[in-house]
């Protein structure tokens, strides 16, 4: 149970990575909003994170976490924000997820 909210506390750091890109393509109230939506959902993602370490390893759930951000954020990056899809950043992007898969694996 422990890795599934830690999984939705790293999609949740992709969401409030998403909200930052937004609010820097927007101004005025809207920009505020996308603003409050950052920091509702970095309260989230650090609450889950929180819960999570209560019984995983704190290195192990810190590097899942922030590679499913990392992950999440490059390809809403790509898919939203028509950033570049190069074939190194895809290589790197596919290295980063065989690594988190890995620790994963390993943890007890």
């Amino acid at each position: 149970m422990h890795w599934i909210i830690l999984i939705i506390g790293g999609l949740f750091e992709v969401a409030f990575a998403f909200c930052l890109g937004k609010a820097k393509e927007t101004t005025g109230s809207e920009m505020y909003l996308w603003y409050l939506a950052f920091v509702l959902t970095l309260s989230i993602s650090m609450g889950l994170l929180i819960k999570a370490t209560q019984s995983l390893p704190i290195g192990t759930a810190y590097a899942v976490w922030t590679g499913i951000g990392a992950v999440g954020t490059v390809a809403v990056g790509i898919l939203v924000f028509k950033e570049p899809a190069s074939f190194w950043r895809v290589f790197f992007l596919s290295t980063l997820i065989a690594s988190i898969i890995g620790l994963k694996t390993v943890s007890h």
